[in-house]
Formats: C-alpha cells, sequence, structure tokens
C-alpha cells in the first residue's frame, strides 16, 4: 500500500484534551467509588442500561500512518467499528517498510509483534497492504489460529503471490488508467502524446508496468512516453517542455534515479503538476488536491468503508467465507479548480463524477446586493409596465407615478442613497435622492450629461469603478462596487453601487438603473477602529520592549549574581559535606538555567535584531534559536529581495513567533516548516505543520488570543491571513502583505 503517500499527524487527542481528561480522572474516580458505595448499601437496584460485548480488533499497517492512504483508510475503518454494536479494543501494529527496509529489520519488528500477542487473544485481524497479509499469511496458524482476517490496500496483480483460504476476504486495488485516460481524451480531444510519470522503488516499478499493459491497446494512436528513469530535477524539467496537446499521467513516484527518496501525494505529485506544462492525471483520491485534475481512482475512502463494513459483519458472526472478496473501489473524480485552469469542460465528464472545490457562483457570493438591485429595478421596470399598458388612463398613472416616485425619493433619502438612471444610448443621466450629502448638490434630482458623473468618481478609483462597468455590460451581470466619490465643494465620500444594463433589440446597453448608498460613517468607524487597533499593538510593543529590558537588565543580572555566589560559596568552603556541595552545585545549574530561559524570554518579547538586521534576518535567527531551546527542526527558507518596511516586518515577525509557538506546543511533531517569499503581489510568509491538527472555528471561540491577536496584526497592514487545519491532518497558517501597505501603515503610525 505504497501508492500515493503524504505528510500527515498521528491519530491523538489534543494537548488541551488530554489535559481535560486528566483534570477530571481524579474527580471521576471520587464519583465512580460514591456510587458504588451507594449502589451496594441501597436495598434495590434499577436496572442499567446493557453492556456491549467487547471484540478486539487488531490492524495491521505496511508503513504506520505516514501517508493519506492510510489516514484515510484508517479513518473510514474505525468509523465503521465504532458504528457496530459492540465495543471495540482497537490494536495498532505498523511493520514500517519504508523505514526499516531490510530484512533483519522487518524480522526484529515481526519477532517483537509476536511476542505482543503470544498471550492475547484478538478477535479479528486487518491487514492493510501486501507485507503486513503476506505476514498474517506466513503466521497465521502459529500465531493467530482461527482468527479471520480482512485484507485491503494491495494491488489485485499480486492476489496470485498469497495463497488465502476461507478465513480470509477483503478488498483488491484496481487501477485502472485507461479509462482516466479515455476520460483524458474526452475533456482534451487534440490529445497526441501521452507522458506517465514514475519512479524506481519495486512498488513504482509494478505500478508502471500495470499502467503499461492497460494502455498498451492505445500505443498505436498515441506517442505514449514512459518516464521512469530521471531524477527529480530533469524530470521536472522536461514536464516543463512538453509538446502542445499532451497529457501526463503519475503512476508513484517513490524513488528517483539519483536515489533520493519520496512521499508520492506530498512531496513527489506537488512538484510535479507545478512543473507540468500539461495537464496531469493521477491514480488515486488522495493525489487530488495539488493541481491534478482528476480521473478514474482508486478510492480509499470506499476501500476504507467497505473493509469496516467487513469487520463489522464477520464480528456480528458472519463466515468470512460468506463475504466475497471484492475487486476495486474506484470512482470519478475530479478538481474543479484543475479543470478551470486547464480550460476543460465539466460537461465532458462521465456522469455521476464527483467534483471538488467548485467556487461559488456570483449569485452565492453576492445574493443580497443582487436581491437589492434587482428589487428597485423590479419596481422601475414594472411602473414603466404600467405607463405603456394603461396608455389611455395617462394622466393618471403620470400621477400615480409621481406619487410613487416621491415616496421612493424620500425612502431613499431618508437612506442617505442615490438613485440613478443612465441613458447610455444619449449619455444622459438622471440622479435623484439625497444628492446634497453625496455630491454636495443643493437639490434632490438631477439630470445632465453622463460625463459628470465621470468627474465626480475619485482619481484613484475611476479605473476600478469604469472596469467594473464595462465587465457588467460585456458580460451582461449587475454591476457592484465600493468607491470614492468628490463633493462639489471638494469633500471625499464613500459609496457602495449596484446596477443593472438593459439592452435593446440589437443586443446593444440602452440604459443602466441602479442604486447608490453612502457608506462613509461606516469607513471613518473601520478607519477609527484600525486606528485604535493600530496604537494597541504599538502600546503591546512598547510594553515588550520595556518587560524585555527589565528581564535582561534587572532579573537575568541578578540570577547571574546568585549563580556567581553559590559557586563562591563552593570555592571559600571546600570543608562542607559532600551532600551540600552536590546541592549547591545542583541550584547553580538551576539558577543557569532560569537565567538563560529569561533571557530567551526576553529576546522573544523584543527582538534588536528586527531593528538592525531587518525582518528577514530577525526571523531566520529566531527560528535558529528557538529550534536549539526546544529541539525541533525549523526548516526555514526566505526569497526576498526588497527591503521589507518595519511595520510589515514587525507583523510577519509576530506571526511566525505565534504559530511555531502553537506548533512546538500542540501539534505534536517536531518538525516545522516556515518559508517567506515575494511575489508579484505582495509578501508570502506559509508556517506549515504535519502534526495533529485542530477545529479552526472552535479554536477562533475559544478565550485565547493567538489567533486573533495574527489576524489583527495582519489586518492592520492591509493582509490577508488563511489558516487551514483539521484534527490529524496538520496545520498552515498562510499570510499575504502587500508591499505597499507597510508605507501606508507607516503614515498612518504618524
Amino acid at each position: 500500500m505504497r501508492r500515493t503517500r503524504g505528510e500527515s499527524s498521528s491519530t491523538a487527542v489534543s494537548v488541551t484534551n488530554l489535559w481535560k481528561a486528566n483534570f477530571r480522572g481524579t474527580a471521576q474516580s471520587i464519583g465512580l467509588f460514591a456510587i458504588v458505595t451507594v449502589a451496594l448499601l441501597s436495598p434495590q437496584v434499577s436496572s442499567a442500561a446493557p453492556v456491549k460485548q467487547v471484540r478486539r480488533v487488531l490492524i495491521f499497517h505496511e508503513l504506520g500512518l505516514s501517508s493519506p492512504a492510510e489516514i484515510l483508510l484508517d479513518q473510514q475503518i474505525v468509523a465503521m467499528l465504532q458504528n457496530s454494536p459492540f465495543q471495540i479494543e482497537l490494536y495498532r501494529e505498523y511493520l514500517e517498510a519504508n523505514l526499516f527496509p531490510s530484512p533483519s529489520e522487518q524480522q526484529e519488528i515481526r519477532d517483537s509483534i509476536l511476542h505482543r500477542y503470544r498471550d492475547r487473544k484478538v478477535d479479528l485481524i486487518i491487514a492493510l497492504g501486501m507485507d503486513p497479509l503476506a505476514f498474517v499469511v506466513g503466521m497465521h496458524e502459529r500465531a493467530f489460529k482461527d482468527v479471520p482476517v480482512v485484507f485491503g490496500g494491495t494491488l489485485v496483480g499480486r492476489a496470485d503471490s498469497v495463497k488465502l483460504d476461507s478465513q480470509y476476504t477483503g478488498i483488491w486495488d484496481s487501477f485502472e488508467p485507461e479509462k482516466t485516460l479515455e476520460v483524458a481524451l474526452r475533456l482534451q480531444p487534440k490529445t497526441r502524446h501521452v507522458v506517465v510519470v514514475g519512479g524506481k522503488t519495486a512498488f513504482d516499478s509494478e505500478l508502471v508496468a500495470r499502467f503499461h499493459e492497460r494502455l498498451r491497446s492505445y500505443e498505436s494512436s498515441l506517442d505514449i512516453t514512459y518516464v521512469t528513469d530521471l531524477p527529480m530535477r530533469q524530470l521536472l524539467d522536461s514536464l516543463s517542455r512538453l509538446n502542445a496537446n499532451t497529457v501526463v499521467l503519475i503512476t508513484h513516484i517513490g524513488l528517483d534515479a539519483a536515489g533520493t527518496n519520496f512521499v508520492g501525494a506530498s512531496q513527489a505529485d506537488p512538484m510535479v503538476v507545478n512543473a507540468s506544462s500539461a495537464p496531469v492525471f493521477g491514480p488515486s483520491d488522495v493525489d487530488l488536491g495539488h493541481g491534478e485534475v482528476g480521473g478514474y481512482f482508486d478510492s480509499f475512502a470506499v476501500e476504507g468503508s467497505t473493509v469496516g463494513e467487513m469487520a463489522t459483519r464477520i464480528l456480528g458472526g458472519e463466515s468470512p467465507k460468506n463475504i466475497p472478496v471484492v475487486k476495486g473501489a474506484n470512482v470519478y473524480m475530479f478538481d474543479w479548480r484543475a479543470l478551470r485552469r486547464w480550460g476543460l469542460e465539466e460537461s465532458n465528464l462521465p456522469p455521476g463524477s464527483i467534483v471538488l472545490n467548485r467556487q461559488p457562483t456570483v449569485w452565492e457570493a453576492y445574493k443580497w446586493y443582487i436581491v437589492g438591485a434587482t428589487a428597485l429595478m423590479l419596481l422601475e421596470t414594472l411602473l414603466i409596465l404600467g405607463l405603456v399598458w394603461q396608455r389611455h388612463r395617462r394622466k393618471k398613472a403620470e400621477s400615480e407615478l409621481a406619487f410613487t416616485y416621491d415616496g421612493l425619493c424620500l425612502a431613499v433619502e431618508a437612506g442617505r442613497a442615490v438613485g440613478w438612471d443612465w441613458d447610455v444610448k444619449h449619455g444622459r443621466d438622471r440622479w435623484f435622492g439625497d444628492l446634497q450629502t453625496m455630491f454636495g448638490m443643493p437639490s434632490d434630482s438631477y439630470s445632465g450629461n453622463s460625463s459628470e458623473f465621470r468627474r465626480r468618481v475619485h482619481l484613484e478609483d475611476e479605473e476600478l469603478v469604469w472596469k467594473a462597468i464595462d465587465v457588467a455590460r460585456r458580460d451582461r451581470k449587475t454591476f457592484v462596487a465600493e468607491f470614492r466619490v468628490v463633493r462639489i465643494d471638494g469633500g471625499i465620500r464613500w459609496i457602495t453601487a449596484a446596477g443593472k444594463f438593459y439592452y435593446g433589440r440589437d443586443d446593444e446597453a440602452e440604459r443602466m438603473l441602479g442604486m447608490a448608498v453612502d457608506i462613509t460613517e461606516r469607513k471613518r468607524v473601520e478607519e477609527t477602529l484600525s486606528d485604535i487597533s493600530r496604537k494597541l499593538v504599538q502600546a503591546q510593543e512598547q510594553e515588550r520592549s520595556r518587560i524585555a529590558r527589565e528581564l535582561h537588565d534587572d532579573l537575568n543580572q541578578r540570577l547571574a549574581m546568585l549563580a556567581v555566589e553559590l559557586e563562591t560559596i563552593q570555592a571559600i568552603r571546600p570543608d562542607l559535606p559532600s551532600e551540600i556541595r552536590i546541592r549547591l552545585q545542583e541550584l547553580r545549574k538551576q539558577t543557569m538555567e532560569i537565567s538563560t530561559d529569561v533571557q530567551a524570554l526576553s529576546h522573544d518579547l523584543h527582538t534588536p535584531k528586527l531593528e538592525y538586521l531587518g525582518a528577514i534576518a530577525a526571523m531566520k535567527s529566531w527560528c535558529r534559536e528557538f529550534s536549539e531551546r526546544q529541539s525541533i527542526e525549523i526548516n526555514f527558507k526566505d526569497n526576498v529581495s526588497s527591503v521589507v518596511p518595519p511595520e510589515i516586518g514587525l507583523a510577519l515577525f509576530r506571526v511566525l513567533q505565534e504559530a511555531v509557538h502553537n506548533a512546538a506546543k500542540h501539534s505534536g511533531v517536531k518538525q516545522v516548516s516556515a518559508q517567506i517569499v515575494e511575489r508579484s503581489d505582495g509578501i508570502h510568509l506559509v508556517i506549515s505543520d504535519s502534526g495533529r491538527g485542530f477545529d479552526v472555528e472552535a479554536a477562533k471561540k475559544g478565550i485565547g488570543l493567538g489567533l486573533t491577536s495574527m489576524q489583527e496584526r495582519v489586518r492592520l497592514v492591509n493582509g490577508t491571513i488563511a489558516i487551514q487545519s483539521r484534527p490529524i491532518r496538520g496545520t498552515s497558517v498562510h499570510v499575504r502583505v502587500p508591499l505597499e501597505s507597510g508605507r501606508e501603515a507607516q503614515q498612518a503610525a504618524g
């Protein structure tokens, strides 16, 4: 089961949950003792809920929970077992074939497993992968006699390599790349070249051989090239220069020709996808999400559920021989973002295909704006239709229209809004509403040339507004924009506007109706809040500096003197008993350790390197120091050529500190990745780990201020922050800050 391996966290509860569980342990023990005492002394005992029967289930993993494939299988199996009518006592064992490949190491692992279960009877074995299945088959009579076995995660081509009796059932993996190629040809009919990419491990070669066998029938009509003998660097270079009308099929890359090991799904696949100049199709559902288009996938989610269902049926008393072995758990699955990237039509996908990551439509994103604007447009349209329909009652209709118009104007004025009717063909505008507030016009209506509106739009927003108008006119979409206007007296107001074009018989825009609402007060409040937040952050930094100085110049010096005094006592009193001398030595050591921790805390609170060396150097230095103190590996990479403004540098530095602290404290892993790069849209900072993860929404609702502080700091420099994390799936913090925001923030700060 080595197919698409990727980084993942182990299945463990969070530090917070462990703490709560320990805290509740004592109270629960006391409560349980009281309940038992009352039950024994009571003359009558009420009926209790039925106790579930215990069933022991042993799961053998080939590599451990180190890949998306095995994690997904394990999750689905456990979910099915938890829904069974039994209390499951679950055991997991890992052969770790990737970490300990030599026969002697594998023999030690297997002997250790046999030793652990020599006196422990299990009710069911689940073998995930060929090595676990072969191990169980070989040891079945000796160590697990009469124990039923459910297997999964093994290629159907290996079925003949093991002899299974009536105590075995399960599911064979069946990769069918020809169906993926058929879909690729439907999506890109002009395809003439197919590049199959693979690696050099035994499993890589086995999978490439299966692709070669299944695709042989296409070799007469397509140019199929198998690339399996290149180092990764050369492979990526060749993929970046592919011919037109080409598609790429990934098998699995666990080892390249240079002898470099890779984790397929999380390391090799993303590099292949990013380098390829042609659409890439993968073999399984855990490969999706890095830019692959999709394909006819071997689904580990379906396979895990199937294995879990078989296990539940056997635990319930059904014999394995009555449960047929299943061949393949395949689904058509695709990534909407990759389809859009390569211009592939979703309508050409096979019926029943699963499409992931579909982005919201304009309606979903701007529903309420559209509803409001449409309501206004419908009102105007109904009035116009009423005039045409009742032409013979024109005077009365005009009177009613005037009455309705006055009411609408009053409503618009009360809401600090302005409605407009733009005669596109003749270049005339009609405005009505609170023109005094918005434009400084001493009237509640205006009719004139449409160029007047252009003159009222703030110069810095003019391109944005007219681009939005052109797009709405060309694509027949609702116009929505938020921008500034300049009043007659030179004052500036913020407005949000929405409008719609109406077209004639020649499909040319003839008219545009819309509504604009004054949001200046809201903007001022937002600016005030931003200013307060910025001052609070500045005050916080000043307080950090003060505390850091106190710790460094006062407390740390006093600790140093204390250490010296302790050493002096040892020196001047050589006649002290050995126990006292040893104790003095320990006290001096503890004092020096406290002094080191205080110094580190002082540097965390205020880092002079940030001022003298700049943000990037300070980050790199801090990561190195933190890594040494906490004994974790921080893989820090940078590619920034511009000078990072101090305001941005400080914000990114604090985000890095908070994210790395959180990873070290909660993730449960000893490796963190931090990368800062400069792109056309600004500075990007990404901190990630493959730890146990957490529920982001639940964390935001908690009492901690870490996430809130990061978000506020990024917001103050006009940046964006995205925190992605799921339990046992790791955590990623992605920050983007435009470089221009640093200068703006400095100006705002005074």
